[in-house]
């Protein structure tokens, strides 16, 4: 079943919304509330969009955009925005990939880097996972002398409940090849600065 049909699957849907519904009552709501009427079936949707990245490859929207490239010097995108979901809770994290990689003959299309990003963030994720799985991807999928990724985000989890620290942000680092030389990693955070 591909992406859209998902979203547009009203027994899924509704299958999804009965849970929801369940839910509403075992937290003392009265799902037949005016306010939460169709709560049930939004959040169901919601839910459907926010995982459409376990119905992609990561790898397959790479390999669809690399082209001939002479150059060997670093490309970096940087600040590329992403939502998530916390595995563990079920609650959002938020924040920027920054993604660095050393052509070895060839360079891949931009925007196909935000949309990896994509795909491994509409999923249930870590922030370590998400990290490396981006990083680990465009190492595989592409010819390069080295990938390197950083990622920053706040996470609701920590911040709406349990420790409930407001200012607290994280940061993962995942990096190949070349980039285990400190002098090219700088390089790397001198220009996402």
């Amino acid at each position: 079943m591909d992406n859209n049909s998902k979203l547009s699957n009203p027994e899924l849907i509704n299958q999804i919304a009965e849970h929801y519904k369940a839910i509403l009552q075992l937290i003392g709501e009265d799902p037949t509330r005016e306010g939460l009427l169709k709560t049930p079936q939004r959040a169901a949707k919601a839910l459907l969009e926010n995982t459409l990245g376990y119905q992609k490859s990561g790898h397959d929207i790479i390999t669809t955009a690399i082209f001939q490239h002479p150059g060997s010097q670093m490309v970096v995108v940087k600040d590329i925005e992403f939502y998530s979901q916390c595995e563990h809770h079920i609650l959002p994290f938020f924040g920027t990939v920054s993604i660095g990689y050393i052509p070895d003959g060839k360079i891949v299309g931009l925007s196909k880097l935000a949309r990896m990003v994509d795909v491994y963030a509409r999923r249930l994720q870590v922030q370590e996972r998400l990290t490396k799985d981006i990083c680990t991807t465009l190492a595989e999928a592409l010819p390069n002398k080295g990938v390197i990724v950083r990622c920053q985000a706040q996470h609701l989890c920590m911040k709406m409940r349990g420790v409930e620290k407001q200012q607290s942000t994280t940061v993962t680092l995942e990096y190949t090849g070349n980039f285990h030389d400190v002098n090219l990693r700088n390089e790397f955070f001198d220009l996402i600065k």
